[in-house]
């Protein structure tokens, strides 16, 4: 009875006429971004996080859930049909949605991404309704011993799961705790790392960084690439799906879903290692393998699936424990923390509207992404027409102003434009920064429960070990990061990455 009248209170906040309009509007911004390539759901939810100051922070929750996960569906659109895609999570399904287009089934490919994708959406805020509260209870029971220990567990655990060379993971996640590190220390009160810089005192912007990490560095990376785009067709037959291939689809649906309502709750999981997993599932357990690659209905039914429902549980550690699994989750934590509301298990305690509203508009916003993304197909497609050089302008002049409105301050656009640089050279360098955003997270959060924790036992670091919660965090945190430096293991943790060969 709890779960369905926590429901209904969120169905009443989700459904009124200006959280309808956000869940609208960030669906389909989100559809936007997933369509173009190189903008991406995380510099889009940077640039517009200045915008959230002054809505109520249920809305600007549920307008920037609907910019990921509507993002996570529309890169499909060009993934199938242009050979393009338009996010990370869907480069597995051009492997095949595009050699489906190719044999002029571009209708089914796109069909079965829509429903899958609703299906996936559907069930992972089931299972956001019906284990969050649990694991809330849980992390209630936590002390700073606890927490201190599943931070750890999580930036260790986003090392395991992160792209390319985990020692660049390491040295990127370090990197961002020093980064966390500078400002005014909440102990003492004393400025660290400022070198007298007054406007350093409270730490470098959150919106400037992201910023420069994210949207610079995007645009620079992208002017350097080529603009050859090709489009498959601009009239599609038929927009629905034969029985047959339904039910061919339809267990690897399934497979999807469940592959990315539980990855999507690992820290450094979320959509794009839950379609790479799908897809590496479904080619193993097909009986011909050889018809992946070449327009297996499977290969995109599958990631389809996958991506929507990471999407939407990576949600869960968020709103649960205060612990980002992924950039965009990073970002969420900062929105929060914008609107004056600390991240953590208190959330659906102390803001039981704002929590189930935005799980309840995860429901209202998969609705509005099939409804209004199947008419709009030939938008895109004209729209993937446009230059990238006519967009590039357009998204650092929205940048830059987001910079500089956060503080009404040029040192953040300075900042934003040092990061962009950063970024840059991270990417030549091969280094995602998603670990570094985590690290500077979760660093002065660490470093707090770190302190407290040894203040409450007089300096004893058995605490650690002697609370059997904190213990037992501790202990996954060491088996992952034995794990991912044997060297065994290491070769296999590439293969969902690669299996796109």
């Amino acid at each position: 009875m709890d779960l369905l009248s926590n429901l209904a209170l969120g169905f009443g906040v989700a459904v009124t006429p200006a959280n309808m309009l956000y869940a609208f509007i960030g669906t389909l911004i989100g559809t936007l971004i997933g369509v173009l390539p190189g903008i991406g759901p995380v510099a889009t939810i940077a640039m517009l996080l200045p915008v959230t100051y002054g809505l109520p922070p249920v809305t600007a929750l549920i307008m920037l859930a609907g910019i990921y996960y509507g993002a996570s569906y529309g890169g499909s659109t060009t993934a199938i049909l242009v050979n393009l895609p338009g996010e990370m999570s869907s480069v597995v399904t051009v492997l095949d949605g595009y050699q489906m287009a190719k044999q002029g089934r571009a209708g089914a490919a796109l069909c079965i991404a829509a429903l899958g994708s609703l299906f996936a959406g559907c069930v992972a805020t089931l299972v956001i309704a019906a284990f969050a509260p649990p694991l809330a209870e849980l992390a209630l029971q936590f002390d700073a011993a606890e927490y201190f220990s599943l931070m750890v567990m999580g930036l260790v655990s986003a090392i395991a799961l992160a792209h390319g060379s985990v020692l660049k993971a390491v040295l990127m996640t370090i990197l961002g705790l020093l980064l966390g590190s500078i400002g005014t220390d909440v102990n003492t009160g004393t400025a660290r790392f400022s070198f007298e810089i007054p406007e350093l005192i409270d730490g470098i912007g959150f919106v400037a960084m992201t910023m420069g990490l994210f949207a610079f560095a995007e645009i620079a990376g992208n002017l350097e690439r080529s603009e050859t785009r090709s489009v498959v067709t601009e009239r599609i037959s038929s927009l629905w799906i034969k029985w047959a291939e339904f039910k061919q689809a339809f267990p690897a649906v399934l497979r999807g879903t469940a592959i990315g309502s539980l990855l999507g709750i690992l820290p450094g999981g979320g959509a794009t290692l839950s379609s790479f997993a799908s897809y590496t599932v479904e080619k193993r357990m097909a009986d011909d393998p050889s018809r992946f690659g070449k327009g297996a209905i499977e290969g995109v039914a599958g990631p389809e699936s996958a991506n929507n429902a990471g999407a939407q549980t990576s949600f869960i550690p968020m709103l649960t424990l205060g612990i980002p699994s992924n950039a965009v989750m990073a970002l969420m934590v900062g929105a929060l923390i914008i609107h004056d509301i600390q991240p953590g298990p208190e959330v659906m305690s102390n803001n039981p509207e704002l929590f189930w509203g935005l799980v309840v508009s995860m429901w209202v916003g998969n609705v509005m992404l099939v409804v209004l993304n199947l008419p709009l197909i030939g938008v895109w497609i004209k729209l993937l027409r446009v230059p990238y050089r006519l967009l590039y302008p357009m998204i650092l002049l929205v940048c830059t102003i987001g910079a500089f409105s956060t503080n009404n301050n040029m040192f953040d656009v300075w900042v934003a434009m040092a990061f962009g640089l950063l970024g840059y050279v991270f990417a030549k360098l091969g280094c995602e920064p998603a670990p570094l955003l985590l690290g500077y997270i979760l660093g002065p959060m660490l470093e707090e429960n770190l302190r407290r924790a040894l203040v409450l036992s007089r300096g004893d670091f058995s605490v650690f070990v002697t609370r059997p919660i904190s213990l037992a965090m501790l202990a996954v945190a060491a088996v992952l990061l034995a794990a991912i430096l044997a060297p065994a293991v290491r070769r296999k943790r590439d293969i969902v990455f690669t299996e796109e060969a």
